[in-house]
């Protein structure tokens, strides 16, 4: 199975021009599974609800999603992508799973960072795994890494790799995702993003170093911090059964 990531600064606010980004890169690579970052393509650092309200889109009528599909569709591959999602009067911190049947699952985070608790609401859908091409595909999301439960109750459904769309700001997760794997044995991929982000009330900087491990917690690859990556490779993912 042919995994990877894309690792990329998205301009805040910039949700079209994100999107494009991504779609042109994307539209180029040949591959089974593709992981974007956290919020990929509103950028992270909200202000408040108002603000991520005015972003977050409904992904049962986002012209976002569908444009995801398309080139799903198209490129006959599978992709896994923070999302800033509005239902109704809330705002979720989410990740979607698509592939070219459409819209398959949706996560919201259940472990809010931060100041994340001022612009989300808390995640309420259940950790879940999903197979795609016989292999079972599991998603959390940033800060669910400090929590060994997180990855453990997926290990736990039979998942073979957890995806991880990430914002990090931290410099621990990296390598705590290679224990991540080891105690689970499981591959994971987490997709992170780069760049300084300034806002009015601050700046963030992310640090990127995207990676895959394998389940014996082998580092596979691992991302510069500050340079837009893409990456694709083989695994076998019998090898986390």
């Amino acid at each position: 199975m042919r995994v990877g990531f894309y690792q990329y600064k998205p301009v805040f606010g910039k949700v079209s021009k994100n999107l494009k980004k991504v779609v042109s890169v994307l539209s180029n690579i040949e591959a089974d599974l593709i992981v974007l970052p956290e919020l990929a393509f509103t950028g992270y650092y909200f202000r408040d609800r108002k603000e991520v309200l005015q972003h977050a889109e409904d992904p049962t009528k986002s012209s976002s999603i569908d444009s995801l599909i398309a080139l799903c569709r198209e490129k006959k591959f599978y992709l896994v992508s923070g999302f800033t999602e509005k239902r109704k009067d809330k705002c979720f911190n989410s990740s979607v799973l698509i592939g070219p049947e459409g819209l398959i699952h949706l996560y919201r985070k259940l472990h809010l960072f931060n100041t994340e608790k001022n612009c989300f609401d808390e995640g309420d859908t259940p950790l879940q795994v999903n197979t795609v091409m016989d292999c079972k595909i599991g998603m959390m999301i940033c800060f669910d890494w400090v929590f060994a439960e997180v990855s453990r109750n997926l290990a736990l459904q039979g998942a073979d790799i957890i995806c991880h769309p990430s914002n990090l700001v931290l410099s621990y997760c990296q390598q705590t995702m290679l224990t991540r794997s080891l105690e689970n044995r499981v591959f994971s991929i987490t997709a992170n993003r780069t760049g300084l982000e300034k806002r009015p009330h601050g700046e963030l900087k992310f640090t990127g170093k995207s990676q895959i491990v394998a389940p014996n917690g082998d580092l596979l690859y691992r991302a510069a911090s500050q340079r837009e990556n893409i990456y694709i490779m083989d695994i076998d993912p019998s090898n986390a059964r």
